[in-house]
């Protein structure tokens, strides 16, 4: 099975955090984050930003149950 790369992605305005140090390029999207967060890589401060990113989907939704029926 091929898989879908020719998808386009949507891609939605996203709240993060990035390393305010300019040789770090770590960043922390905002609903995973602490408040005030440090930087994971160097520990430094980090500030708000917004990226384009795709979609996260943070609960999987369960499929509804067969009846016993139909097994």
């Amino acid at each position: 099975m091929a898989a879908k790369e020719d998808t386009p992605v949507k891609l939605i305005a996203t709240k993060i955090w990035r390393c305010k140090n300019q040789e770090c390029k770590a960043w922390v999207r905002d609903e995973f984050s602490s408040d005030n967060p440090s930087c994971p890589m160097c520990k430094g401060p980090m500030g708000r930003s917004i990226r384009h990113l795709p979609a996260v989907q943070n609960k999987v939704k369960s499929k509804p149950r067969k009846p016993k029926q139909e097994w």
